[in-house]
């Protein structure tokens, strides 16, 4: 019997309390993806960007991730060991609800493409360029159990969206009814 291996895929990681907001992984972001390559630097046309919260004085590190055309419903509040975030530093998306990760000059939505090059780096430059070392570019399995969890908690933040706008007995009657659907193909 064949054992099954599990898909690897990369990340980075980011820690929160490593970050010092010196702005480094911006800086040569945006300068390894000027046109051509290392001829400016512009902090807005980044694909990582360090968000501060002055108040708390926390910086987060959050690299862009898939576009969305709707912005979310959450806007909760998370704490951490004793430091409360809002919902949206966490996001990685590009929405309407903010100006994060689109193009200054076209409106364009950005992503993160882990600075793929020809020939291909070790890791992403935000990573290695990381005076602080708050980023680490990390080989994790694809469908891993950490993976899970956070779909998990994603369905169950939307679900709670849903339920609170439409009522938990409209949600349960339309779950349903797309169950009975799924059942008749």
């Amino acid at each position: 019997m064949a054992v099954e291996e599990k898909k690897k895929k990369k990340v980075i990681k980011v820690d929160v309390d490593k970050c010092n907001g010196c702005r480094a992984c911006e800086t040569i972001c945006s300068a390894f993806h000027a046109e051509p390559k290392y001829s400016s630097t512009n902090p807005e046309k980044s694909k990582i960007r360090v968000l501060f919260d002055p108040i708390r004085d926390v910086y987060v590190p959050v690299y862009a991730g898939e576009y969305t055309e709707a912005e979310c419903n959450g806007r909760g509040e998370y704490t951490i060991d004793e430091k409360t975030y809002d919902e949206c530093a966490f996001c990685r998306a590009s929405c309407p609800a903010r100006d994060y990760f689109k193009d200054p000059d076209s409106g364009l939505p950005l992503k993160c493409d882990m600075c793929l090059d020809d020939p291909p780096q070790d890791e992403p430059l935000c990573v290695k360029w990381c005076l602080a070392d708050a980023l680490t570019y990390e080989e994790v399995d694809e469908d891993g159990d950490e993976e899970k969890e956070e779909t998990a908690d994603e369905m169950e933040t939307g679900l709670g969206a849903l339920i609170k706008k439409h009522g938990f007995k409209r949600v349960m009657e339309i779950l349903a009814k797309m169950n009975e659907e799924k059942a008749d193909k």
